[in-house]
């Protein structure tokens, strides 16, 4: 924020500091152990009385001498040059807290120098005993450097009370100080003895290679037990949050700590065969495989060590972005652009969107992140995204879902600016437009006032079942299939439900064939399960007209057309890659579909890639419960609606809208939410809550299964009614109220609600009937999402054919005093609740 950007583009995202910082630690580590090889091994020789072991030690020294002071010394310059360019703030807080401890550890390394140039070069010249007491000052001096590093670096992962006191003792004398000290110690040891392989295995004589390659081996076995130990000492010392990040919250934290854990019994099977069993065996291909499994080793430490830093530069203090945690709210109110010195846009306008978008991305991405190199590389993650989804996963930053990036440091402004510049500036990626939408002519079924006996009053349970095509996509977590309910009303100034005496079909023609069947009797209406009808149209179109026909006695008394909402328009391909299957405009693609099983594999540990890629449809439904189509899944795991909207509330922004999911919104193909709530301009929230809410909601039904408590946790901040007064809920059966906001059937009161649920499935909209127990509720009002007066984007009829075919009004059937429809005469009682005489109110 204070300086210029450094930009590395594709050695950036830590792949130029961890190139030179891993080779420079490796050295530094030889450096250490090294230096008490030396001297055991020149103690060796002299209690031997072997001239060729202190050759042999001699000779090593100056392979020592070459590689940690020349070598080692210009890695160990370029960390520090490199650190000061890619995180200035950073190296400005570690010299200004420890200025002394660096001094101090300067004039150990010049006496590191001093020493190892004496002891090389007096080899063999001065007694054995003041030789050796060069060797000593040496280690001790290499030692007492590591010492002081030591305490420097664990501050940055563990500054521990140093966060409140900003005492030098506090921060140096850290939580971690002394079982990393420990373990680096061990692991000096054990290096030395890799380094000591690369010149052992060159003697030619040999019974003194063999003999070497023995006493290196033992270099390499011995302190790997009192490794192994002050590493476990070292991860119990780790704060909580530290130990989560490493070892369970960072998804790119799993192949170090994998490897970590592989390596040790390698290293160890490797030194105790050269030790032991067979030193003969060792030749130049095994010693630089197990130098580079050692190489590998430390890596593997010091990005675990690296990542459980994230996402900070100073752990709990100051960001990766280089922001320091106290001044995140100051920046946020400001915005970066205003806040940051070394810019050019610092107002965005028309004109300089995508300028903008790139030097908020300099400032905010690139600290972490290479364009098209092999660490951390935003361009494939970029790509992923339309700019709606990036944008809500910005301003979702930092939480606890995804806890290993800062929180988005600028306004929403800058957030979706940013966006944009990721997903079409960066990458050619892809700006979504509302889609064109062709008008669908359908027309109301015939109906005469006069002379028509019966009414059939039919539609769906649901105004749009969602279908992920699993036959094309190969993941399956659609919605229940679409279930046709009809009522028969015998037209009469006491009107009557025919049952017994009625046949009720329908007639579906899908694009691909026409579905024919007979609807069975239930309690009060008739009912089909549509298990045959296709997830899609083509061409496309978000709905199928049924065609529903009642007879009596073999012939036919009434006739309707009711729409059925079906779409595959799920939102997954925003954040998750793909593109539209179904003409640009719906559909999950397998690339879709192969994004959204790679991020649960990282993130839970699952294999359903390989079983994708081998052809299986993933059928989520299998783990996850969903009671809309009694699917019973794996006790163990959250239900379906808990899981995908538990994860996203605690992922996405407060802000994430619906519609980045679902079809809803009015940039959708599908418009799944058409009904009269929407013409009053009411929200998904208005009756849902915020995402937050509405997944707080749902996990606080899972009680203790899978990641409920801790998702729970991750919404903590996130919802607007508090955590505490949200009531648990089981999707599908538990659904807002219609009578929470429309009390006894009048004019509402409050225009949310919100956690009010009704108590079971009996309770739902589609499911209840009027007062008298006759009429579906639906049968008059239409479908949840799609309650008359529907205005469809693809024909106002088609939101609202059955009171166009009965009344000429696209209003609830019956409004305006319109009970003549099934009475045959006006009415005065309110038969079938309160204010059913009124007049409607939200005409256009």
């Amino acid at each position: 924020m204070n300086y210029p950007v450094w930009l590395l583009d594709f050695f950036g995202g830590g792949t130029l500091i961890a190139i030179i910082a891993v080779v420079h630690v490796y050295v530094s580590h030889f450096a250490v152990g090294g230096g008490l090889f030396l001297v055991f091994t020149e103690m060796k020789g002299l209690r031997d009385k072997s001239p060729a072991i202190l050759e042999y030690t001699r000779k090593h020294a100056r392979f020592f001498l070459l590689l940690t002071m020349v070598f080692g010394g210009l890695t160990g310059v370029a960390i520090w040059f490199t650190i000061a360019l890619l995180s200035p703030d950073g190296t400005s807080s570690l010299i200004h807290t420890f200025v002394f401890a660096w001094a101090t550890e300067w004039v150990f390394f010049l006496g590191e120098i001093v020493a190892l140039l004496l002891y090389y070069y007096y080899f063999n010249k001065i007694s054995s005993r003041n030789h050796l007491i060069l060797g000593w000052i040496y280690f001790g001096c290499a030692w007492a450097s590591l010492f002081i590093i030591n305490g420097v670096i664990d501050y940055m992962l563990t500054p521990g009370e140093w966060l409140n006191t900003h005492s030098f003792w506090s921060g140096f004398f850290n939580p971690t100080f002394w079982p990393a000290l420990f373990f680096r110690t061990f692991l000096a040891l054990m290096i030395a003895g890799l380094f000591g392989f690369l010149t052992s295995v060159n003697i030619k004589e040999t019974e003194l290679r063999n003999k070497m390659v023995r006493y290196c081996g033992l270099w390499l076995t011995a302190p790997l037990l009192l490794l192994l130990a002050s590493a476990l000492w070292y991860k119990a010392a780790l704060p909580p949050a530290q130990k989560e990040m490493i070892f369970s919250a960072s998804p790119n934290m799993k192949p170090f700590v994998t490897a970590f854990i592989y390596l040790s019994p390698l290293l160890f099977t490797g030194g105790l065969l050269t030790a032991a069993i067979r030193p003969q065996a060792m030749r130049r291909p095994m010693v630089w495989i197990l130098f580079f499994l050692g190489f590998l080793y430390m890596g593997s430490f010091e990005f675990m060590r690296e990542g459980g830093r994230r996402p900070y530069i100073i752990h709990d203090y100051m960001y990766s972005t280089s922001i320091l945690k106290s001044d995140l709210a100051d920046v946020r109110e400001k915005g970066v652009l205003q806040s940051a010195r070394w810019v050019k846009n610092r107002h965005i306008i028309a004109e300089n969107k995508m300028a903008a978008g790139a030097e908020l991305s300099k400032l905010l991405c690139l600290p972490c992140h290479s364009t098209g190199g092999p660490l951390n590389d935003i361009l494939p993650i970029a790509r992923r995204f339309s700019p709606a989804g990036m944008e809500t996963f910005i301003l979702g930053m930092g939480g606890a879902a995804n806890p290993y990036m800062p929180p988005f440091a600028g306004t929403t402004e800058e957030a979706a600016v940013l966006a944009q510049y990721l997903t079409t500036g960066l990458t050619p990626g892809f700006m979504p437009a509302a889609p064109y939408i062709s008008p669908v002519p359908v027309s109301p079924a015939a109906f005469d006032m006069k002379s028509s006996e019966y009414v059939l009053l039919a539609g769906p349970t649901l105004g749009m079942t969602l279908n992920s095509n699993p036959d094309v996509s190969g993941i399956d977590l659609s919605y229940g299939s679409p279930v046709l309910r009809a009522q028969l009303i015998f037209r009469d100034p006491s009107p009557t439900v025919i049952l017994d005496d009625a046949v009720v079909s329908y007639t579906i023609e899908t694009g691909a064939g026409t579905l024919h069947g007979e609807m069975q009797q239930q309690d009060g209406y008739f009912e089909a399960v549509l298990d045959e009808i296709p997830p899609s149209v083509t061409p496309f179109q978000p709905f199928l007209i049924a065609e529903i026909n009642a007879q009596i006695q073999g012939k036919t008394v009434a006739a309707t057309r009711a729409r059925i909402g079906i779409s595959t328009e799920f939102g997954c391909r925003n954040c998750h890659g793909g593109d539209w299957d179904q003409e640009g405009r719906s559909g999950l693609t397998r690339e879709t579909a192969a994004g959204i099983l790679r991020s649960h594999d990282r993130r839970s540990s699952t294999r359903l890639s390989e079983a994708f890629n081998r052809g299986t449809t993933i059928v989520c439904a299998s783990c996850h419960a969903d009671s809309s189509r009694n699917m019973q899944g794996s006790p163990q795991q959250l239900s379906l609606s808990a899981a995908v909207h538990g994860f996203h509330g605690a992922l996405l922004a407060e802000t994430a809208d619906c519609s980045l999911c679902h079809a809803s919104g009015d940039n959708s193909a599908s418009h799944s939410f058409d009904g009269m709530h929407k013409q009053l301009e009411l929200a998904c929230n208005n009756c849902h809550g915020t995402l937050a809410e509405h997944s707080a909601a749902l996990l606080k039904q899972e009680g203790e299964k899978g990641q409920a408590k801790q998702l729970l946790a991750d919404l903590e901040n996130k919802t607007e009614t508090a955590l505490s007064d949200i009531l648990p809920r089981t999707a599908w059966n538990m659904e807002p109220d219609c009578l929470t906001c429309h009390i006894d059937f009048q004019p509402p009161e409050t225009d949310t609600a919100f956690n009010i649920w009704t108590e079971d499935a009996a309770g739902l909209f589609h499911n209840r009937m009027g007062e008298g127990g006759a009429v579906l509720c639906a049968s008059c009002h239409g479908q949840p999402h799609s309650l008359y007066p529907a205005n469809n984007a693809y024909g106002k009829s088609i939101g609202a054919l059955q009171p166009l075919q009965y009344q000429n009004t696209p209003y609830p059937i019956a409004a305006d005093k319109g009970c003549i429809v099934c009475h045959t005469m006006e009415m005065e009682d309110e038969m079938h609740h309160p204010g059913s005489l009124g007049i409607f109110r939200n005409k256009e």
